[in-house]
């Protein structure tokens, strides 16, 4: 796995953006089942997400333990994001799945993956192609009082939100906006599900990549921008200059509607 530790953001949202980890390569070999294709590399299955091609709908299971639900704004927010980039003319349906709260937080990206193989429903059939998203009822390995991670996309169809980081950091600081760092962190980390960026070295600007914080936008003000540095708390108020949540820039659009996005 690509790790990319949590960074500061320099501008507005960027902290929370950063604190995205490493995009996962996902598995290289993946098993011979009937579920492998949801076991892919991370932006390989860009093209079949954002078109209706090959899935003519898409399923995003958002899964849970009891309290770590994301709010009822960030979950319809998410639903826009989806509708203005991806084509699915059969529709996107959301599914939701309690589970119990998986043990052994804060938890390292193998024991991700294990709360995934346990407790995933959704796979790709022949016209629908399955998003899971796990809100997360601890924290990542490695964060600290100064660096922590708010989200991970790891395979082709998988992503993680560490909701707990979340609550914790908006419970510390009231100015912190919930319902933003949520959304924030869900659509940064789709964005990579799609693709950006330049996650496979296909976009068409790849002059937008930025050459030292890699599979990120260098543009300041873009969802999918990373700065380089170390972060903290502190630096999280810039999240909150302005009451907007971070947009992709033209250039990222660009590229997803080269890949037949909208």
């Amino acid at each position: 796995m690509k790790s990319m530790y949590l960074k500061v953001l320099s501008l507005l949202f960027l902290v929370v953006l950063a604190a995205c980890k490493s995009d996962d390569g996902g598995d290289s070999s993946p098993e011979e089942d009937s579920n492998a294709g949801n076991n892919l590399a991370l932006g390989v299955s860009a093209g079949d997400l954002l078109t209706g091609g090959n899935f003519q709908r898409m399923v995003i299971e958002f899964v849970y333990s009891e309290g770590f639900r994301p709010r009822q704004e960030t979950i319809d927010a998410f639903r826009t994001f989806l509708n203005a980039r991806v084509n699915k003319p059969g529709g996107i349906v959301f599914v939701e799945t309690v589970i119990d709260p998986p043990a052994g937080a804060p938890f390292n990206a193998t024991e991700i993956r294990e709360i995934e193989a346990n407790n995933r429903t959704q796979f790709n059939t022949d016209d629908t192609i399955a998003v899971y998203v796990f809100f997360s009822n601890g924290s990542a390995f490695g964060d600290t009082q100064t660096g922590f991670t708010l989200g991970t996309a790891y395979r082709n169809t998988s992503m993680v939100v560490y909701e707990k980081t979340l609550r914790d950091v908006s419970l510390d600081n009231p100015d912190f906006d919930l319902g933003r760092l949520e959304i924030t962190t869900l659509n940064h980390e789709f964005g990579h599900i799609l693709g950006l960026t330049n996650i496979l070295g296909d976009d068409i600007h790849e002059d937008h990549e930025d050459g030292i914080n890699r599979k990120h936008c260098i543009i300041n003000d873009c969802l999918m921008y990373f700065e380089a540095q170390r972060s903290s708390r502190e630096m999280l108020r810039q999240v909150f200059r302005n009451d907007e949540v971070p947009q992709l820039d033209e250039l990222c659009i660009a590229d997803l509607q080269a890949k037949g996005g909208k």
